[in-house]
């Protein structure tokens, strides 16, 4: 395994100043966003796609640090029916070509969220179902094979035309793909080119065991994400792991992203690493570092330390 980095993380920095900042922490892969919830600090993509000079100027900068791209990332929502949906669509199919122009073979991104029926404005992510009411399972199922899986076979086809090889789909809530399951339910309708973008910060708070979906997920892993959560004591006991408070009100939520090792111990992730590896996956891992506790400098020197001691290289 091989440690990259999420660059939103350093998107205070311009690119070639953020690729010199990851040399010197050891880091020699970046997973690049080009749009959907990223405002894409890094690569303006449309300049790109116009420019072949600004290509091979942005391939000769990472070339010349011994650097690679290990993956695109345009982690949005697609499937939204309205105007933010529409503009995900365009950076998703500008990303696939940017992809091909690259010589990029992996698409980090997200299911997307359609809504509830054709007449709604707005996604919906459904929970929670019993057997009754019904109309509960006619939305999943409209969601489903109505919007998901009819656009997931189109993209598959068109990345397959730009050579990409692989999309990675986090396992993010308010998305269709959110756990193994869901994962397995999209992929046997549009084949095995879709797997996991496998972040255990995610899992831990829904309450699942990410070394458990590791071994279930086996070469359904596509991409991992080292990124922490911690379960915050005195607070997930009384209020449960769902959480609606502000991603910055980090004294009074019941969970918080940290930095890696500040959640689970290293002898946890050390075994997470073991149990990925053992299961096949042999490629980058990304650093994506959102810890509110602590400056940004702190919170990825501290992470990249706790991975470099962890990962299965």
């Amino acid at each position: 395994m091989k440690l990259s980095f999420c660059t939103d993380s350093l998107g205070h920095l311009s690119f070639e100043p953020m690729l010199d900042r990851l040399l010197e922490l050891g880091v020699r892969g970046v997973e690049m966003t080009t749009g959907g919830w990223s405002p894409a600090p890094h690569l303006d993509t449309d300049d790109l796609l116009a420019n072949p000079a600004k290509r091979r100027q942005l391939q000769q900068a990472l070339a010349s640090r011994g650097m690679e791209i290990a993956a695109l990332n345009v982690s949005g929502n697609p499937l939204d029916p309205g105007e933010l949906g529409q503009r995900h669509l365009r950076q998703t199919d500008n990303t696939l070509e940017l992809a091909g122009l690259l010589g990029v073979k992996k698409i980090v991104m997200m299911s997307g969220l359609p809504p509830a029926s054709p007449h709604d404005t707005i996604p919906n992510w459904i929970t929670y179902t019993v057997s009754w009411p019904p109309t509960v399972k006619n939305c999943l199922d409209y969601q489903w094979n109505e919007v998901a899986i009819p656009y997931w076979q189109a993209l598959v086809t068109r990345a397959k035309a730009c050579g990409v090889e692989r999309f990675a789909l986090e396992n993010f809530s308010a998305m269709l793909v959110w756990n193994p399951e869901t994962l397995f339910r999209l992929r046997a309708a549009v084949g095995p080119m879709v797997g996991l973008n496998l972040d255990p910060s995610h899992l831990i708070w829904m309450g699942a065991d990410p070394i458990a979906v590791a071994r279930a997920l086996g070469p359904a892993i596509h991409h991992v994400h080292g990124k922490d959560v911690r379960l915050e004591r005195g607070v997930v006991e009384v209020n449960g792991l769902l959480e609606t408070k502000p991603i910055d009100d980090v004294a009074g939520r019941a969970w918080n992203y940290v930095a890696v090792g500040c959640g689970r111990d290293l002898q946890w992730w050390k075994e997470f690493f073991s149990v990925v590896r053992m299961m096949g996956y042999n490629d980058w891992v990304s650093l994506e570092m959102e810890d509110l506790t602590m400056s940004v400098d702190a919170g990825i020197a501290s992470s990249v330390q706790a991975l470099q001691q962890t990962i299965s290289q």
